[in-house]
């Protein structure tokens, strides 16, 4: 079987076990990630009470709904007081055929309101292909349906499909804007999550902790492998980004908040419930008690 038909089936085969069972389908997985079954009567790592927050709290929950909706989050943080960190927005479609690329500016982004990872971001309009484009976009659309299905993640289910159009956020480089995810527990955010070394086709990557003060904190792998002395510049505002964070997050006793900093402006970019669809491997045992000790969840 070659790579492509396994990895297919390994989709179908998914998708079809959340249909007949998200708890199944999670079970499942998870003891494949990691080499032993799941505890959701009495969970203790992280990824544990992930699973069963997804199953359980955030199921069917329209608060949830809306946040993991990358449009309808925009009220949400509105109605938290926090309005002035929501990036500039150019336009909100139902269809791809309504999108006004003559009247867009000469960059901006577009995604859907459902996905992950699939965003059209233009740096110079006159470059783009928009018949691509269109073409993209519309395959896109075509996994609406289909998903939150091969990891169970329900939050994202119900969501209308809408396309948003907004400001490409500027950089001192060019490129795209550092993207900073804090891990938060009921509104107490304790660290953020910094990805360095990425390329356009994600590669090369590395993620490292750090806390409030800018202490690197040994979590994963990589920070515990990183040296001594290893450290990153610490961004101008970045103690109002936790600020942000622990206004955002009060209701949710577990979620990823992620922002962007650039001159020293924050920007919201999305709240994430399922980080890794909750089967983050890359995070060491250790940290996986420690935040799951932080996530309280009422049974």
């Amino acid at each position: 079987m070659s790579k492509i038909t396994a990895s297919k089936f390994s989709k179908w085969f998914k998708q079809t076990l959340t249909k007949i069972s998200p708890k199944l389908n999670t079970w499942v997985i998870y003891l494949i990630k990691f080499k032993k079954p799941i505890n959701l009567k009495r969970p203790k790592t992280l990824d544990e009470k992930i699973q069963w927050l997804k199953l359980n709290t955030y199921f069917n929950n329209p608060l949830v709904t809306q946040c993991a909706d990358k449009y309808a989050v925009r009220k949400y943080v509105e109605q938290c007081g926090c309005g002035e960190i929501l990036n500039e927005l150019y336009g909100v479609y139902d269809r791809v055929e309504e999108i006004p690329w003559d009247t867009l500016p000469n960059q901006f982004v577009i995604k859907w309101n459902f996905g992950c990872g699939q965003n059209l971001i233009v740096f110079d309009k006159t470059k783009l292909d928009i018949d691509d484009a269109i073409q993209k976009l519309n395959e896109w659309y075509k996994t609406k349906d289909t998903f939150y299905l091969p990891y169970s993640e329900m939050q994202y289910k119900d969501i209308p499909p809408k396309l948003v159009c907004e400001k490409l956020i500027e950089t001192k480089d060019g490129g795209l804007p550092v993207d900073y995810k804090l891990y938060c527990f009921s509104g107490r955010p304790d660290c953020v999550l910094i990805c360095t070394g990425r390329d356009s086709s994600g590669n090369g990557a590395k993620y490292y902790f750090f806390d409030k003060n800018w202490n690197l904190k040994r979590y994963n792998k990589t920070g515990k492998e990183a040296p001594i002395d290893f450290t990153l510049p610490k961004p101008d505002g970045i103690e109002k980004v936790f600020e942000y964070a622990a206004k955002l997050t009060k209701p949710f006793p577990f979620v990823r908040a992620d922002f962007y900093l650039e001159y020293g402006k924050c920007y919201f970019g999305e709240l994430t419930f399922t980080p890794l669809a909750g089967f983050d491997t890359n995070r060491l045992p250790e940290t996986q008690l420690l935040f799951g000790d932080m996530v309280k969840i009422d049974k």
